[in-house]
């Protein structure tokens, strides 16, 4: 990967409002992403775990599971990125994405998903993947409750 983004940070310690420090809690990359991981080819495996390994300490209050079949990161219910294999690629998806003004990302769907696809590990750049996951936090559309709404998105953020 590109750009040399840490991989893994063991804990991070922040302040408290007593003014002591203690460990942010975070929620470890759930098993069965990793599992979905393991299933891919080995350069596949090199990519997925490089985005999950990028994304996750970047999002440190988001929920991670399986959605869909697809690893999938959601802050407060709502979607913001995930991955999953294509038949040529490993496809990046921000929900919001389109929102970012962003080069490297690419318009897909109906909606305001972006993405960015990869057949290589080293074909991430982290400077753009820090700065598109520092966007998906700021800027999010209602994906949680595009159904109430018949399919209208709300931004939210």
């Amino acid at each position: 990967m590109s750009d040399a983004l840490p991989l893994a940070r063991k804990s991070r310690l922040a302040p408290t409002t007593a003014g002591t420090r203690s460990r942010r809690a975070r929620a470890p990359i759930h098993p069965d992403i990793l599992a979905y991981n393991a299933a891919q080819s080995a350069g596949d495996k090199r990519i997925c775990d490089a985005l999950a390994k990028a994304i996750h300490p970047h999002l440190p209050g988001a929920e991670n599971k399986i959605w869909h079949r697809h690893p999938v990161w959601f802050l407060d219910g709502n979607p913001i990125v995930g991955y999953h294999k294509r038949k040529d690629c490993i496809r990046l998806l921000f929900w919001s994405g389109q929102s970012f003004d962003e080069p490297g990302l690419a318009p897909e769907g109906s909606f305001k998903a972006a993405e960015a696809r990869y057949t290589s590990a080293d074909q991430i750049s982290a400077k753009d993947l820090k700065r598109w996951l520092a966007k998906s936090g700021a800027i999010q559309w209602d994906y949680k409750n595009i159904m109430k709404r018949k399919g209208r998105l709300e931004r939210l953020k």
